[in-house]
């Protein structure tokens, strides 16, 4: 009996059509509507579309009466940065880094 100190390691699986439309659906909301976090919503991550809500929320509310709106902005950056990075990749590294990777921020 030899164990192999090498196991040879077993395939990934390839990307469902329910991934791809994560990835298409995703990266379109982190550009039109980035600022309130949908689209890490769409992707699983409530605790930082939360996030993103809350401060995008809260900086239109202060707007109004004390601050500019600088987390508004800062958020829809995010979300436009960040579906651009959804887009540009292919099925397979979007899987890898956001689905199965759980890689919620950038």
């Amino acid at each position: 009996m030899t164990d192999s100190p090498n196991p040879t390691p077993e395939p990934s699986p390839a990307p469902s059509s329910n991934d791809a439309d994560k990835k298409i659906i995703a990266g379109i909301c982190g550009i039109i509507v980035g600022c309130f976090g949908v689209h890490k919503f769409v992707l699983g991550y409530n605790k930082e579309g939360g996030i993103m809500l809350g401060a995008s929320l809260a900086g239109i509310l202060l707007s109004c009466f004390v601050l500019p709106g600088l987390a508004p902005l800062a958020m829809g950056v995010i979300g436009l940065i960040e579906g651009i990075m959804y887009l540009t990749k292919t099925d397979e590294e979007f899987v890898a880094t956001y689905i199965t990777g759980n890689k919620p921020w950038f």
